[in-house]
């Protein structure tokens, strides 16, 4: 596994749901202090150089991590299970949105809708590319339709992260169009 590869796995961790395991803090919007997360990384024996730092945010394929606008602080775009508040303005998403899932998990998505489950919003796709490449990594894909559009008319609200995935707190399943087959 490169290094850009594996730090980001690494920060994933630390960004999105254990912040605690290095020692860091985030604030209140999930910002962390470069220097203090650099820092706290060698303490546990991770040696990383600013330089490295920028490649795995530049080239993350997801784009899963921003650094603010002066490069003081780096948070992750969304996924996350710690509470913090994103502090992203509610956006008009298109009509319709997409969301990969397992097939295994269907049954539970028809009676309770989507749920974020440990995260705490919903992830949305504006593509079924992307929804199916999501789906992949739980199991045997299954691409679900969500009628954004019905959903803002009955009160619902979205928000559109740094990296271009739609966030809601719940879809009900009056919103959602099943596959089928």
């Amino acid at each position: 596994m490169s290094d850009v590869v594996s730090l980001s796995k690494f920060l994933s961790l630390i960004l999105r749901h254990a912040p605690d395991k290095i020692g860091l803090t985030l604030d209140p919007n999930g910002w962390a202090d470069v220097e203090e997360l650099l820092t706290l990384m060698a303490l546990k024996g991770k040696n990383v150089s600013h330089e490295l730092l920028e490649r795995v945010v530049a080239e993350n394929d997801k784009k899963r991590f921003a650094f603010s606008e002066d490069g003081l602080r780096i948070r992750a775009s969304q996924g996350h299970s710690v509470e913090i508040e994103l502090d992203l303005p509610s956006a008009i998403p298109p009509d319709t949105l997409y969301h990969g899932t397992a097939s295994r998990v269907i049954d539970s998505i028809r009676e309770q809708g989507l749920k974020p489950g440990s995260r705490q919003h919903v992830h949305l796709s504006r593509d079924i590319t992307t929804a199916t490449k999501v789906g992949q990594r739980h199991g045997k894909p299954v691409v679900l339709i969500i009628r954004a559009n019905e959903m803002i008319s009955a009160g619902h609200s979205f928000y559109l992260s740094e990296n271009e995935v739609w966030l809601t707190s719940h879809v009900p399943t009056e919103f959602i169009e099943f596959p089928t087959t």
